[in-house]
């Protein structure tokens, strides 16, 4: 149970990071709130797309990689979905 948490808690840590870095690399002004987001769902959409090629993210770095990448895709995805 106490690992559980700890995942939990280092998952938003560094989706958090992740996101924020995203936000730096696109030129976005998002919160810390939609950092955190960005950067969990971000983790998982660049591990679902990347498995597909054979890529795969383990680890705190690993986590920290895949989220900004995944989390650049999505706003990337955003702003043309808004265009």
């Amino acid at each position: 149970m106490e690992d559980a948490q700890i995942g939990w808690i280092a998952a938003i840590i560094i989706g958090g990071l992740a996101g924020w870095i995203a936000s730096g690399i696109m030129k976005t002004g998002t919160g810390i709130f939609m950092n955190i987001v960005l950067g969990i769902i971000g983790a998982a959409v660049a591990s679902f797309i990347f498995s597909f090629i054979g890529v795969g993210f383990g680890g705190w770095l690993g986590y920290l990689i895949a989220g900004v990448l995944g989390a650049c895709i999505l706003i990337w995805l955003v702003r043309v979905i808004r265009s």
